[in-house]
C-alpha cells in the first residue's frame, strides 16, 4: 500500500497559491485517474484510493492547514499501518527556482512547516518527497506573502508543465520503487 500526499491549505483564498502546489498536483492526479477526493473526517482531509496491479494506492489532501499536516498524515498511517517508506509527500520549496522539481527519499524540514508537522507526527524524516520550486520572494516581500501569492502569468505556464510531469512521476511511483522514479525524473 502506498500513500500520496499533496500539501496545501484549504479554502478558496488559498486556491492556486504557491503554497498549494501539492494540492494542485493531487487534484490533477485524481482527475487523471477518474477518482474523486472526498472529505474524510477520521483522516482530517480529502481522501480516496484506487488499485494498481493489486496494490492499494491512497490519495490525501490534508485539510488541517499546512502547519498541522502531520495530524492528517498520521491518521492515515495509523489506520492503514503504512510504513513511512511507502509515503510520497508533494510540496512547495522556496529554495528551488520556480518550476524546478527534485525528488528525495529523506531529509529535514528545511523550514517548511508542513514537513515539520509530518516529521513530528510520523516520528521520522525518512519518507519520499517531491519538492516543487516556487522560488524565493523578491526583495522587500515577506516569505508568508510570497507563498500565499499566486504564480504570475509566465510562471503559470511553467507550472502547468511541472504539474503534468509530477503527476506522471506519481503514477510511475505507483508501479515502481522510488529509486526508479528518482533516476527517471531527477
Amino acid at each position: 500500500m502506498k500513500l500520496l500526499v499533496g500539501l496545501g491549505n484549504p479554502g478558496l483564498k488559498y486556491t492556486k497559491t504557491r503554497h498549494n502546489i501539492g494540492f494542485m498536483v493531487m487534484d490533477d492526479l485524481a482527475k487523471e485517474l477518474g477518482v474523486k477526493l472526498k472529505k474524510h473526517k477520521t483522516f482530517h482531509g480529502e481522501y480516496n484510493e484506487w488499485t494498481v496491479n493489486g496494490e492499494r494506492i491512497l490519495l490525501l489532501k490534508p485539510l488541517t492547514y499546512m502547519n498541522r499536516s502531520g495530524q492528517s498524515v498520521r491518521a492515515v498511517m495509523d489506520y492503514f499501518d503504512i510504513d513511512p517508506a511507502n509515503i510520497l509527500i508533494i510540496y512547495d520549496e522556496l529554495d528551488l527556482p520556480v518550476g524546478t522539481v527534485k525528488f528525495r527519499k529523506t531529509g529535514g524540514h528545511g523550514g517548511h512547516n508542513g514537513l515539520r508537522s509530518i516529521i513530528d507526527h510520523a516520528g521520522t524524516k525518512t519518507f519520499n518527497r517531491v519538492r516543487i520550486g516556487i522560488g524565493r520572494p523578491s526583495e522587500g516581500k515577506s516569505v508568508t506573502a510570497h507563498v500565499l501569492d499566486r504564480f504570475n502569468k509566465e510562471e503559470r505556464s511553467d507550472m502547468e508543465q511541472v504539474r503534468l510531469d509530477v503527476t506522471k512521476a506519481c503514477k510511475t511511483w505507483t508501479e515502481n520503487d522510488f529509486d526508479h522514479v528518482m533516476n527517471q525524473y531527477n
